[in-house]
């Protein structure tokens, strides 16, 4: 599954939860636009590779599936709790919730309960957070383009720093980029920038960028994995600005089987 495949759905939680500034002033919007414009001057791909390898994404891969519970808040509300069983490459995945209901995800579909009122917010849930997880090892997709980006610091900190963007007809939104921020030392992924061009211009989207930071990193099974994510406004002037949103990871699990975890009750409907 490409790293765009649920960029369409992200649209919806920030246009709802964005709680940063409503516009840009003029020092913001130049720097917005130099990112924009920046040439599409082929750079190696040592960069994507490098942050790929220090997540020991051959590890990762040689599990079948990963599983773990998170509690996620947005603009003070709980927004899911509940645990998450995902395939490592990234195409089935299970959200369970602490309420005790279920969603399947199988690449671009996904499965819900007869009862389920709202498509639109099961979808979402669908494929947004397990996008966020999943994002460190995704960095080389097919249609994936990597140029350097010559601000390498943010908020007082330097970075390993670059700029991913994507070959026309590439996923959903190829109109997309992202800032991508490493640590200079470990080469974690530490901040990933991005603005979301799902029904917008691309100068509509870039009036309001966001950003995930991923924080705690702590071993599983040799795997480097962030157990707090924190959701950032972003601005190419300024850095992190106000914070939208927060998750903790916990219990987190690396499975070399999964059985039939993937497959969906029979009476579940295709979405």
């Amino acid at each position: 599954m490409r790293i765009v495949s649920y960029l369409f759905i992200l649209s919806g939680l920030f246009a709802i939860t964005a709680c940063g500034p409503e516009g840009t002033n003029e020092t913001a919007d130049k720097a917005m636009a130099e990112v924009a414009t920046m040439p599409e001057t082929e750079q190696p791909a040592g960069f994507a590779e490098s942050v790929e390898q220090a997540h020991a994404k051959d590890a990762f891969k040689a599990y079948e599936a990963i599983q773990f519970d998170i509690q996620l808040f947005f603009g003070g509300r709980e927004r899911l709790n509940g645990t998450l069983t995902l395939s490592t490459d990234s195409r089935q995945g299970l959200i369970a919730t602490k309420e005790g209901k279920k969603i399947y995800f199988q690449d671009d579909k996904i499965y819900f309960a007869p009862d389920t009122e709202n498509v639109a917010g099961t979808r979402f849930s669908a494929y947004t957070w397990p996008y966020f997880f999943m994002l460190p090892y995704k960095l080389n997709d097919p249609g994936t383009v990597w140029n350097d980006y010559p601000d390498k610091s943010m908020n007082g900190e330097n970075y390993l720093t670059h700029k991913l963007s994507f070959e026309p007809g590439t996923g959903d939104a190829p109109d997309d980029w992202y800032v991508v921020y490493a640590d200079e030392e470990s080469e974690l992924l530490q901040v990933a920038a991005y603005i979301v061009t799902a029904g917008q211009s691309q100068e509509e989207a870039e009036k309001d960028p966001h950003a995930i930071e991923y924080l705690k990193y702590e071993a599983v099974q040799g795997i480097p994995i962030a157990t707090a994510w924190k959701f950032w406004g972003w601005q190419a002037d300024q850095g992190l600005t106000d914070q939208l949103g927060e998750a903790q990871l916990s219990n987190i699990q690396m499975l070399k089987e999964t059985g039939e975890v993937f497959t969906p009750p029979t009476d579940f409907i295709e979405g």
